[in-house]
């Protein structure tokens, strides 16, 4: 169980990373805003994904 964790932990933080890269991409080549405002909410939804696994790898590590 804990490895799946930290496989899906580090399967987050690379989603939330390339959601970012890809968000700041578009907003440096003047995309259209609505893209890039859908990208960064996908970034904080990634992030909200990442710190809750993390949370809960760190509570079964205390165990």
């Amino acid at each position: 169980m804990k490895v799946f964790l930290v496989v899906l932990l580090a399967l987050a933080m690379a989603g939330t990373l390339g959601v970012l890269f890809a968000g700041l991409i578009g907003l440096v080549r003047g995309n259209e805003p609505a893209r890039s405002n859908a990208l960064m909410r996908w970034r904080v939804v990634m992030q909200g994904a990442a710190l809750l696994i993390f949370l809960l790898l760190l509570s079964l590590l205390r165990s």
